[in-house]
């Protein structure tokens, strides 16, 4: 740091600022932000369990619904707790290799998930237009091919950006305006002209939302001409019942990500409301997916008293010491 010219070790640290204007409301925000981290690593957690243990949920839908909730347990568990440190004001140092680590793996697992809502959106396509056909084209070999080049596709995609940032030369400062090693915010320490990697990354990250939203928006078209030709009203309402949930995931995916992508571009709000924005939408779909797919899916529901009543009814010695009637789970 003596050097100004020099270029950073590549043992050298980086220092999470957090949200400097918003620090007499570190604890309340640290509170807030644990709950809502617990909350969605919870429910989550649910999810992932409900659907391994639970033979009535071993379905192509469920499949894509358990690896949705193991990518949101995954990209919290990769941000939140630094976010936490950071606000609770203990170890806000991050080394150089963890910054951006840190930055590939939460790139990567929302990269993932962009495409993996896609591959959902395939699959209810399938399920209203090519009912009959259902079973042959989302097979189990295809439905797991399908989730391979999601998870593959979406770890290589932000590979090169991500390695590009590492190996400019940082000289500047170490001092990461952010809760998390935000890809802009870490390249723009470099002391080096870094426009073209900046560009390419956000050229490569709308390729990443434009595509998979015009194939979601591609195969909700056909489902709605679909759906309007069918001759009963039962038949209409099963079948946007089949898409709803996925629909309202897809909605507050898109929302949460344009809402992010407003406000940094939003020249009069505060570098603290984005950066608060930003913090705040790792928990935005991670902590309402598993809550809308809770609510609004009656399988998921019957999984979850089925286990829970399980759990319960396993405690014999408790049902005959407080005479409690038989166990009436299925």
């Amino acid at each position: 740091m003596s050097d100004p010219n020099s270029s950073l070790p590549s043992a050298f640290h980086f220092i999470i600022k957090g949200m400097p204007g918003l620090q007499d409301y570190y604890s309340t925000l640290f509170f807030i932000f644990l709950l809502l981290f617990l909350a969605t690593i919870l429910g989550n957690l649910l999810i992932v369990v409900l659907v391994s243990l639970d033979p009535r949920l071993h379905t192509p839908m469920y499949f894509f619904l358990w690896n949705l909730a193991l990518l949101d347990v995954l990209l919290t568990t990769t941000v939140i707790p630094k976010m936490l440190a950071v606000l609770l004001g203990h170890n806000r140092t991050i080394s150089f290799a963890g910054c951006f680590l840190q930055m590939y793996l939460f790139i990567s697992f929302g990269a993932t998930e962009t495409f993996l809502v896609a591959a959902m959106a395939y699959d209810r396509y399938v399920a209203v237009v090519k009912p009959l056909h259902y079973n042959s084209i989302i097979s189990t070999k295809v439905c797991f091919t399908m989730t391979a080049t999601v998870w593959a596709v979406g770890f290589l995609v932000p590979m090169v950006s991500v390695a590009l940032a590492s190996s400019v030369p940082y000289c500047t400062s170490n001092h990461v305006l952010h809760v998390v090693c935000d890809y802009t915010t870490v390249v723009s320490l470099s002391c080096t002209d870094v426009t073209a990697q900046v560009n390419f990354a956000l050229l490569l990250a709308m390729v990443v939302v434009c595509m998979p939203f015009l194939f979601v928006l591609w195969s909700y078209c056909r489902i709605i001409i679909s759906v309007v030709k069918m001759k009963t009203v039962e038949s209409r309402k099963k079948a946007f019942s089949m898409c709803s949930t996925h629909v309202v995931v897809v909605v507050l995916y898109y929302v949460s990500t344009a809402m992010e992508y407003i406000s940094l571009r939003v020249d009069s709000s505060p570098h603290d409301g984005h950066i608060f924005i930003g913090g705040l939408n790792y928990f935005i779909t991670p902590l309402v997916n598993p809550i809308i797919y809770s609510l609004r899916n009656e399988k998921i529901k019957a999984a979850a008293q089925r286990y829970f009543c399980r759990r319960f009814c396993s405690l014999s010695s408790l049902r005959t010491s407080f005479a409690i009637p038989p166990c009436p789970c299925v």
